[in-house]
């Protein structure tokens, strides 16, 4: 059987080979057809397709409380957001539209992004997650309350023949309790070993079934709430390069001393300077003939450099509320009726550190912003320099850089979100009889609306710091004069509430989908039944953003954004044929071949038709051979294509600009390019840090992406060691797949720009940069485009072993592994294509691409006791951004678990206890994250939970 148990989230007392469904399929649900990734119905045991199945003891023995953390440990995930993540502020917006996404939880199957693997809801499409800060194009994990989940069932194989747009690399789907009856009810707390992250995870459902009336019913809701981790609550990443005990280079030149880069008025060039004894009383003494000997002044060196990290979070808090509803009522034996409501809010909060302020034609805010144009009046009462600090314009040079301060007076930049769900669905259904056989239908109708509010504290009006930086004289009512001279403690509280603001972002999302399927058999083949479906869909999206007015203004001192919004609909018709050729003849148990077509029709991005194809083969009865091969596509999402102009740091954190100080460059290509782009020849441009800013935004001429894929495999399942008295049940799974994505949409990676521009001339990449009249890089421009072509290949391989019966239990062993072969993405130049290869190293985005994840459980399992021991391997990878190469080791985390069901309860009440990370081990440094990759490696602790369960 192709349905497997995997590793550390899979139930190995239940091996592939015999697992069943958590709930048998009723005559004519819908959701009997999920399992399959098939809309013809079928035998759940006997499934071709490769599905990793996780019921509901799989989900709880991980210990999370998060849907999205759990999935994100399947060996052939990437990742993806999770609470390990405190991007607001640090990174800009990423270059999709969607926003930073705080708080929110998503999945990545394959490396190639959320955006490329679709979640369903019972076989549905559930509605893409709201940020605050963007329109996202996947969906939020967070938003699906955890009491609701019944199992979920993975597909690892391209299906956008049957579900549509976004199923290039897989499907996830959750399927939701609709049958129970009474009360279950459970508690869980859980602590990292410091006595911080504190987690609380509450769920509590009932159900009740008439099986005369044919109705049934479940309600229930769910609290979690997670507790916080800030660095400098874990020494070791206290500083921007983890185990430092001191700033270097990386740590911030943007201090609350100020850094002050002007030209020097005597002769020339550029002064680099910061105070020399902070803070100072009254104004600073600057020395014109001697700069750096100033009384007040001296040369910014490493020493003043600003350390950001210790305020920022590791884990970020959450808290999150959900209730749910299902019901299905039979009105006679061939038609039913069903609905489901959920509700689920998330508050949450991401912290950075207090917000840098630059200033002048240098200061690196791009898009034009009032920051990069403010001058320094002569008539400030602060302004040391006893001359006014021009940015230049209308024919006048600029006679500074930039200036730059870090706001401590203001506090942490706080970011706190709010983010409200609903969705609602109603499906008609029933069976008819038609010749020989029995057709199914149902029709489905979703809606779904989400909305987020985030404040940010924190934040700086750069109109009004213009005025108080400005003529004196025209400081007035209000205003009040600003000393961005003076060192820490020097912004008063009357200066700060003049230039500060409250920032208060929302967005919002709204999904319409009706469906309509219909499924039975035509006639019979030699090997059975031709199966048939056929179907119709229309599905409405609507995105929107909205900024606070002062950001969309173009007045904040953190990320710019603009407000953006825009909708799309699609009409989608599909069919598909399952064909069994041949059974029960020699070398041929079962061949069966299938076909599937789709055609979509958007508003926006044109009409595109998909086809699938696959063949199965079971020689003998414990093997079977199988390969599909499917074309896929994806649509622009919302803020891909509305999406407003914005900047992305992230990516380019770490970069060193290649022409800083041109004296010391000895590469010809590099100089030749940085002279051409005008930096001076002299070498007086050195660059103030590193990393710059992506210039990003959406496109509305963006059109699908499409993708061609091939799963090539096979699943041995031991029926001799069954009947031998070995094992209840052996098998070995194994799945080659490889998946080649083109017209890609995404921006340039800014490491790739850079070597492609300054180290091989390539003119297309050199046309993304421009510069300052200093040399300074002003913006990278990267809009969004249909750029590359993406490959992803490797291996899936699964064994499961459950013994005997031994000690009133049995023994079970599951392993699971995925070896990443090839994961590269092909850029045009020029000349022709740049091909970059991602396996086995660390992109710092952050995202690793390790060649090998294993995950491996040992269990013993009875109806009074249960424990388990979980090893998860990832192997070793190279970080080409750092300057050495750093390696990152491989790592072998160990969780595990015990749990006492007394007998003389009737076995209804449940007490677990366990330890994620038994080892303490912590996660390679990644030392362009800052710390470690959150998309890959867990919390660097012991995290010890205690868990309650009962039944009435």
């Amino acid at each position: 059987m192709a349905t497997t148990a995997t590793g550390a989230l899979a139930q190995t007392s239940a091996p592939a080979d015999i697992a069943q469904p958590a709930a048998e399929p009723e005559q004519g649900e819908a959701a009997a057809i999920i399992v399959t990734g098939s809309r013809i119905r079928r035998d759940p045991v006997d499934i071709p397709s490769p599905v990793t199945a996780l019921d509901s003891a799989d989900l709880a023995r991980t210990g999370l409380s998060s849907i999205g953390d759990i999935l994100q440990r399947l060996p052939g995930s990437a990742g993806g957001l999770n609470s390990r993540f405190n991007r607001s502020g640090n990174n800009g917006n990423p270059p999709d539209g969607g926003g930073v996404g705080a708080g929110s939880a998503e999945i990545d199957l394959r490396y190639l992004g959320s955006r490329r693997t679709l979640v369903l809801v019972d076989g549905l499409r559930f509605i893409n997650g709201a940020s605050a800060s963007g329109i996202p194009g996947a969906v939020d994990l967070n938003a699906i309350p955890e009491g609701s989940i019944e199992r979920v069932e993975v597909l690892r194989d391209g299906a956008s023949t049957t579900y549509g747009s976004d199923a290039i690399a897989g499907v996830v789907n959750i399927i939701t309790k609709t049958r129970q009856k009474g009360f279950l009810a459970s508690a869980q707390v859980g602590a990292y070993d410091e006595g911080d992250g504190v987690t609380q995870n509450y769920n509590i459902s009932w159900g009740a079934q008439d099986e005369e009336h044919g109705v049934s019913l479940v309600v229930g809701g769910n609290y979690t709430k997670q507790g916080s981790v800030f660095a400098s609550d874990r020494p070791y990443y206290s500083f921007p390069v983890p185990g430092a005990t001191a700033c270097t280079a990386t740590c911030s030149g943007t201090t609350p001393n100020g850094r002050f880069r002007i030209i020097n008025p005597n002769g020339g060039g550029t002064l680099d300077l910061t105070l020399r004894n902070a803070p100072i009383s009254g104004v600073p003494v600057f020395d014109p003939t001697d700069p750096y000997n100033s009384p007040d002044f001296k040369r910014f060196e490493t020493a003043d450099r600003f350390n950001y990290r210790p305020v920022n979070y590791l884990l970020t808090p959450n808290e999150r509320i959900g209730a749910f509803v299902n019901f299905k009522g039979e009105v006679s034996d061939a038609f039913y009726v069903a609905a489901k409501l959920i509700y689920n809010r998330r508050t949450s909060v991401n912290q950075a550190a207090y917000v840098p302020v630059s200033i002048g034609p240098d200061a690196g805010n791009g898009n034009g912003s009032l920051l990069d144009r403010i001058s320094i009046d002569v008539t400030n009462p602060y302004n040391p320099f006893g001359y006014t600090l021009t940015a230049g314009g209308d024919g006048v040079a600029p006679n500074y850089n930039a200036i730059s301060r870090r706001f401590v007076e203001a506090g942490p930049r706080r970011f706190s979100q709010e983010v409200n769900t609903m969705y609602a669905n109603l499906t008609l259904g029933g069976e008819f009889k038609l010749g020989q056989g029995t057709w199914y239908w149902d029709i489905n109708g979703v809606y779904s609306v989400n909305s987020a509010k985030q404040v940010m504290t924190g934040n700086i009006n750069a109109a009004r710091l213009a005025q108080a930086l400005g003529p004196v004289s025209e400081c007035t009512g209000e205003c009040v004069p600003f000393n961005i001279f003076g060192g820490l403690g020097t912004i008063t509280p009357e200066m700060l509430a003049y230039v500060s603001f409250v920032q208060r972002d929302r967005s919002s999302q709204e999904l319409g989908d009706i469906s309509a399927n219909l499924s039975g058999s035509l006639f019979d083949l030699p090997g059975g039944p031709l199966g048939v479906a056929i179907g119709y869909e229309y599905r409405h999206q609507f995105g929107s953003f909205d900024p606070d007015p002062v950001v969309a203004a173009g007045l904040s001192s953190d990320i710019p954004a603009l407000p953006s919004r825009g909708s799309f609909n699609v009409h989608e018709v599909y069919g598909e044929l399952n064909a069994p050729l041949l059974r029960d003849t020699p070398f041929f148990n079962l061949l069966e071949a299938s076909f599937a077509a789709r055609y979509s029709d958007y508003s926006t991005s044109g009409s595109k038709a998909t086809m699938k194809a696959g063949l199965s083969w079971k020689p003998v009865e414990d093997l079977r051979l199988r390969g599909t091969w499917a074309q896929g596509f994806r649509a622009p999402s919302i803020g891909e294509l509305y999406g407003a102009l914005s900047r992305f740091d992230g990516a380019a954190s770490g970069i060193v600009d290649p022409c800083s100080d041109l004296n010391a460059v000895t590469n010809q290509t590099t100089r030749t390019v940085c002279l051409a782009q005008g930096v001076p020849a002299n070498g007086s441009y050195i660059a103030s840090g590193t990393g710059f800013g992506l210039l990003t935004g959406g496109n509305r001429d963006l059109k699908p992406e499409t993708s061609v894929s091939w799963v090539l495999g096979g699943v041995y399942s031991a029926g001799w060691a069954r009947n031998s008295g070995f094992a209840q049940a052996l098998s070995l799974e194994v799945d080659y797949y490889t998946i080649k994505v083109d017209d890609a949409i995404g921006v340039p990676d800014p490491n790739v720009l850079v070597d492609s521009c300054y180290n091989r001339g390539d003119a297309l990449a050199c046309s993304a940069f421009s510069r300052t009249a200093s040399g300074a890089i002003a913006q990278v421009r990267g809009t969004l485009q249909n750029l590359s072509t993406i490959r992803s290949e490797g291996i899936d391989v699964t064994f499961n072993y459950r013994s005997p019966p031994v000690w009133g239990g049995s023994f079970g062993l599951s392993v699971s592994n995925n070896f990443l072969l090839n994961y590269s993405i092909e850029v045009p130049t020029t000349t022709g294509t740049l091909t970059t290869h991602y396996e086995g190293t660390e992109t710092g985005s952050p995202q690793a691409y390790p060649r090998y994840k294993g995950t491996a459980v040992l269990d013993f399992s009875s109806n009074s006791f249960n424990a388990s021991l979980t090893g998860r391997y990832i192997s070793n990878v190279t970080e080409p951004a750092a300057n050495a190469y750093n390696v990152m080791d491989s790592i072998l985390y160990l969780d595990a678990q015990i749990g006492f069901s007394p007998s003389f309860l009737n076995d209804a009440f449940t007490v677990t206890l366990g330890v994620n990370n038994l080892l303490g081990t912590r996660a390679p440094d990644c030392l362009s994250c800052g710390s470690f990759d959150p998309t890959t490696y867990d919390m660097p602790d012991q995290f010890g939970y205690a868990r309650v369960a009962v039944k009435f």
